[in-house]
């Protein structure tokens, strides 16, 4: 079982480093891993396991967070309606993206990352994934609001990017152009 003792914090070079593509079909090793941190995920977010083995509640995790420069991610969450994601995924990469953008209102923040980051993190509102999942399916997958932020998110970490990256450094709370914030 993962425990927050497996994942890397800022400063780690595997979080500054473009990962690799999974050859496929992935190894037992790569699949094991994916559905370990999908479990992680899940864990975090059931109060007694999270009290138990002092996780810090996630709804996102990618390979370089382990320190493992490989292309993958894992998502665990529902959105304000009620859908759940829940994805293990090789390989996933943005094919399309909408003009508009979004952010959280409150924020983001990272398990790699053990600060408070103040300011908005302006990402694209809609995006399209593809990507394979553990059963080794292609997944189309059109995002929207938080589901596209959180894949922005996991997805930029695959490529060597922190979400503070995106922050506005003059000023912070700046609201992003043709952007809208989700609560």
């Amino acid at each position: 079982m993962l425990t927050m003792d497996d994942i890397v914090r800022e400063g780690h070079p595997s979080l500054r480093e473009v990962a690799k593509e999974v050859k496929l079909p992935p190894t037992e090793e790569e699949t094991n891993l994916l559905k370990d941190m999908l479990e992680f995920l899940i864990n975090s977010q059931d109060e007694k396991v999270c009290a138990k083995y002092n996780l810090r509640p996630g709804v996102g995790l990618a390979a370089p967070q382990l320190g493992i420069l490989k292309r993958m991610i894992a998502v665990h969450f529902e959105d304000s309606n009620g859908k759940l994601y829940s994805y293990g995924l090789f390989n996933p990469k943005i094919v399309s993206h909408s003009v508009e953008k979004a952010y959280l209102s409150v924020g983001e923040g990272c398990l790699s990352v053990d600060r408070n980051v103040e300011g908005f993190v302006p990402r694209h509102a809609r995006i399209t994934v593809k990507a394979t999942d553990i059963e080794g399916n292609q997944l189309k997958l059109r995002l929207k609001d938080y589901a596209a932020i959180v894949f922005q998110h996991e997805i930029d970490h695959l490529n060597g990017v922190m979400f503070y990256d995106h922050i506005n450094q003059q000023n912070p709370f700046a609201i992003p152009e043709n952007s809208k914030a989700i609560d």
